[in-house]
């Protein structure tokens, strides 16, 4: 996404975990929990998190109760994000009745490598209770850190949660298959892919126009230069997948659909959709195919559908789930 001045980011992330909570796609995430590595008394199951923002997946695994003994590393290259996971992470922790504690060892910088807590339950007797879980976080650039850890470490689970469309994939994947053991599985969620749906329509030529334009700045996109994710990069993983050594063991469409319904829009998605047409803006603006006029006044007009619940979006989106396997092909 796009930042915009407007919106706080944080923020927006926060208020998209609603709508990313229904719209994974529950047979991929089924799968996903099936083929999930059981973590013994030994040896704590490992999960590596890029792209982790705020730590609302954090969350959701633990919701879910998918962990019992793990280390998760959660990553991002925006700082402020990383900070704002570590500050709300206790409290939620403590929501959910789970204990939290510092998990550094003692003597080392509180900013050496980000923070380390160790969550437990505290009804422990329950056979899916959270027993020991320290989540690592660190506001790190992908490349630095899989250059720093390769050879070193290897995780169990790798997880890409609406990540893998901002990134040169063909790049980005294989140094992520680096780090990944042999049988480890790498769950990518959310990958957009070719379709931004905003309803009712305005004028057909007008919304197709836009559209087309904004999907072609995500293919134009350059960060330092080089490529970085696409505008179908959720089709297009079945081969980078594929290229990069990995099995497709599952996939399956996990659009976003927002609407408002008797009580307007659930949660905080009216937010979520205001960050959605700033984005669209800040894309757009000035550029030389479209009219300045007549944008302004698509999204005036867009602006006060929103205003009175009115407004329907939809991103086409994929979940993929990929395994390495156990022994490379001979």
């Amino acid at each position: 996404m796009t930042r915009s001045p407007r919106y706080s980011y944080p923020r927006y992330l926060a208020a998209k975990k609603s709508l990313d909570d229904r719209s994974l796609n529950r047979q991929v995430w089924q799968r996903f929990t099936e083929l999930l590595p059981r973590a013994s008394q030994d040896r704590p199951l490992r999960l590596l998190e890029v792209g982790a923002g705020i730590g609302t997946m954090i969350e959701r695994v633990l919701e879910k109760r998918l962990l019992s003994r793990a280390t998760y590393t959660a990553i991002d290259a925006d700082a402020a994000s990383i900070g704002t996971a570590a500050r709300r992470l206790p409290g939620w922790a403590a929501q959910h009745g789970l204990r939290v504690s510092p998990a550094r060892p003692p003597g080392s910088s509180s900013q050496e490598r980000g923070w380390r807590l160790r969550l437990q339950s505290g009804h422990s007797a329950e056979p899916d209770a959270v027993r020991a879980v320290t989540v690592e976080l660190e506001a790190v650039e992908l490349s630095a850190f899989v250059c720093r850890e390769r050879g070193n470490q290897t995780w169990d689970v790798l997880l890409a949660h609406a990540f893998l469309d901002l990134v040169d994939v063909a790049s980005v994947l294989p140094e992520l298959v680096s780090v990944l053991s042999p049988g480890g599985l790498l769950y990518s969620s959310l990958t957009f892919d070719g379709a931004t749906i905003f309803q009712p329509q305005l004028e057909p030529r007008l919304d197709a126009e836009i559209e087309a334009l904004y999907h072609q700045t995500m293919d134009q996109r350059r960060i330092a230069g080089a490529r970085s994710g696409g505008s179908r990069a959720g089709r297009q993983l079945f081969g980078h997948m594929r290229n990069a050594g990995l099995e497709v063991v599952a996939a399956g469409s996990s659009d976003w659909v927002v609407f408002a319904g008797p009580d307007g829009y659930p949660a905080d998605e009216a937010y979520f959709l205001g960050c959605i047409l700033d984005t669209l803006e800040t894309a757009l603006d000035g550029h030389p195919e479209l009219d300045t006029r007549r944008f302004a006044d698509w999204l005036a007009r867009r602006r006060a559908q929103l205003e009175d619940g009115s407004l329907v979006y939809i991103a086409h989106q994929l979940d993929l789930l990929g395994r390495l396997p156990k022994k490379p092909p001979a």
